[in-house]
């Protein structure tokens, strides 16, 4: 038999995501606490499950437009214009099956192969993935404890290339929990303006700050934005899969054409589900941004208590936990020591980039009692 063709370099350079090689050791494993991945531990509202188990039950199952139900569409467009500040029509945003495709989409939209886009490190995991996938190059800004872990526009400078295209933004912070005040966010505009880059704005946890307000770049310059945007953690919808991309005006065939080659559309029923998580209640969404801010309070006096250092969390419900002190410079081994000795699940900090080193990202949306137990396991200076 003669050998199968290769695959491209290009393909065979996406990393592999560190948070999925601990969930993947982890589900073989029995008796575990689950601290590793983001998934919120509450139920769906009611009204949500009703929406989305209607549509099935009615046979609400055909294609629907490329960019979404009308429906969806326009009611985001709303929360938009209401809550962020962002004056858009719904024309603009593009329904999508989570964030993870509307960065994709994104960044498909604004990038060509060789072009470069400025990265979080420490950042999430799909921000190195998702350029390499389409054959640009992601460039890590260091994220500084010194400097609160913002990005200042002065060590952005020194990275701007002819061939940087773009730069991604994640406020609140995925693994960090920071959230930018406003004077941040003002500066990093003024530095896209400044190089005439395009801005990614990944807002996924917009819903849960703790002092600071959210604050949506796009607000600011609607020009040169996109805003990357899911129900997965507002609404604890992660299986539902539906996000959305906001971009400034822009050729609808243009983003038809995207979408019919990446997705077709989001499936009728989420999305019908998702009108209903925008238009009905929001008691849910207020509870659980209480439920994880007394999580994330009480898991902080512990490690307050065991005199181990952490970054107190702005936003999220993440806890970024400095473990040098027993990770002895490999954080990725250690980690998957920990999971198979102590059956506890955490994602390294590496994993997040060469700045996470040491240090490890703990999900408060679990149990407190489980949040709690989990980090009574760890090793202390």
């Amino acid at each position: 038999m003669d050998p199968m063709p290769s695959y491209t370099a290009n393909a065979l350079a996406v990393p592999e995501s560190g948070i999925r090689r601990i969930l993947e050791i982890a589900l073989t494993l029995d008796d575990i606490i689950a601290l590793a991945v983001g998934e919120p531990d509450l139920p769906v509202a009611p009204h949500v499950l009703e929406a989305g188990s209607a549509a099935w039950l009615a046979d609400d199952t055909r294609y629907t437009g490329n960019g979404g139900i009308p429906e969806l569409r326009a009611a985001i467009a709303a929360k938009l214009r209401r809550d962020n500040g962002i004056d858009v029509g719904a024309d603009q945003v593009w329904v999508t099956p989570g964030a993870t495709e509307a960065l994709y989409l994104a960044l498909g939209l604004i990038l060509a192969p060789g072009d470069e886009v400025l990265i979080p490190d420490p950042g999430y995991t799909t921000f190195t993935m998702a350029p390499r996938m389409q054959f640009a190059v992601p460039v890590p800004y260091r994220l500084d404890p010194a400097q609160a872990f913002l990005p200042r526009a002065a060590d952005l400078d020194a990275l701007v290339t002819s061939r940087t295209r773009a730069i991604i933004l994640n406020s609140p912070s995925n693994p960090l929990g920071v959230v930018f005040p406003e004077r941040t966010v003002r500066e990093l505009v003024a530095f896209a303006e400044r190089h005439d880059l395009w801005i990614v704005s990944d807002e996924v946890y917009e819903a849960f700050t703790y002092g600071l307000p959210h604050v949506s770049p796009a607000s600011i310059d609607p020009t040169r934005v996109l805003t990357v945007q899911s129900f997965s953690k507002t609404y604890a919808l992660t299986g539902g899969r539906v996000g959305y991309l906001v971009t400034p005006p822009t050729p609808a065939s243009l983003l038809r054409s995207f979408q019919e080659a990446l997705i077709s559309c989001v499936n009728s029923p989420a999305q019908r589900a998702a009108v209903a998580a925008l238009e009905g209640p929001q008691d849910a969404v207020t509870a659980a941004a209480a439920h994880y801010r007394e999580n994330l309070r009480a898991a902080t006096a512990l490690l307050d208590e065991r005199g181990i250092r952490y970054r107190e969390p702005d936003g999220a419900f993440y806890l970024w936990i400095d473990l040098s002190h027993a990770t002895d410079g490999d954080v990725t081994s250690w980690a998957e020591r920990f999971l198979l000795e102590r059956r506890v699940s955490v994602a390294p900090g590496s994993a997040f980039g060469a700045a996470g080193e040491g240090w490890i990202r703990v999900c408060a949306a679990a149990s407190r009692e489980d949040l709690l137990e989990g980090l009574r396991r760890l090793p202390t200076p």
